[in-house]
């Protein structure tokens, strides 16, 4: 009778018959031997992450699922959303709490991934960027500054028409001052604004590819500048922005605005890509 193949462990050689044991690199080890060799060490708990328990990793770090939790209010991250801050990872709502904008009309925090306005420095949330005049959201369409005041192109013109940005028959009145037609140009390519919409930067006029090539902040999905006559309508998260068609996940494009989702690196992913990683 031919003799049976012994089954041992490969660093203390203790015989594996019957017992559980784990295989690494086409190579068997019991459970003790590979956690002490092999396992990981909890973020939180500084503990081997043994056999029988999930390992969660983010970002080459590694928790316990019972330790993997929010930083400030301690709730599980298991399966949910969350954002990182430094070394520290976040719920969604604690993030949105500390770190996210305020909407400058009715003081709310903005959480991340809904869609938001920005303009010099304030954020709205897309419901609160109203027409001064009409009360209606501008969302993507073009506004015009007045005073403390924002307003739609047409309620501009029907309020301001003696301040129009448009040109006149003879010449061009901007910041209550004339130009020939002719004078007034675009300070970065030198084109003729006349007839054409333009904005300003530091009181200078800009035609709208030259502002947007020069100050425009960049989407992280197309590379293309986000911009509209005074702003545009995107999704910010951790410094980066995108158009809202551009905010999908890496892996299978679904759209995230308004969404969940999960970062792995510089990636965004949804719940259900996430979770797969």
């Amino acid at each position: 009778m031919p003799t049976s193949e012994r089954l041992d462990c490969h660093y203390c050689k203790d015989s594996l018959l019957g017992k559980k044991y784990i295989m690494k690199d086409d190579t068997q080890y019991c459970t003790k031997c590979y956690e002490n060799l092999f396992a990981n060490n909890c973020e939180a708990c500084s503990l081997p992450i043994g056999c029988n328990c999930k390992d969660l990793s983010y970002k080459d770090r590694h928790w316990h699922e019972q330790c993997f939790k929010c930083g400030k209010c301690s709730r599980s991250l298991v399966e949910k959303a969350f954002a990182a801050k430094d070394d520290l990872l976040l719920c969604t709502e604690c993030h949105a709490q500390d770190y996210s904008s305020k909407c400058t009309t009715c003081k709310k925090t903005i959480m991340p991934g809904s869609r938001k306005m920005e303009y010099k420095g304030n954020s709205w949330h897309e419901t609160c960027f109203l027409c001064h005049r009409c009360q209606q959201p501008i969302g993507t369409k073009s506004f015009i500054p007045k005073d403390t005041g924002y307003f739609c192109v047409a309620c501009f013109e029907k309020q301001f028409a003696y301040q129009s940005l448009y040109v006149s028959f003879c010449g061009v009145t901007y910041q209550e001052k004339p130009w020939h037609r002719e004078c007034f140009l675009c300070i970065g390519c030198r084109k003729q604004l006349s007839g054409q919409r333009f904005t300003t930067r530091e009181n200078y006029p800009y035609c709208l590819e030259c502002f947007s090539n020069l100050y425009a902040k960049k989407c992280v999905g197309c590379t293309k500048p986000i911009t509209s006559l005074a702003g545009a309508k995107y999704i910010s998260f951790e410094e980066r922005q995108w158009h809202s068609e551009c905010f999908t996940c890496m892996q299978c494009s679904v759209s995230l605005v308004g969404r969940g989702f999960l970062t792995q690196r510089d990636n965004i992913l949804c719940t259900d890509c996430g979770r797969d990683k």
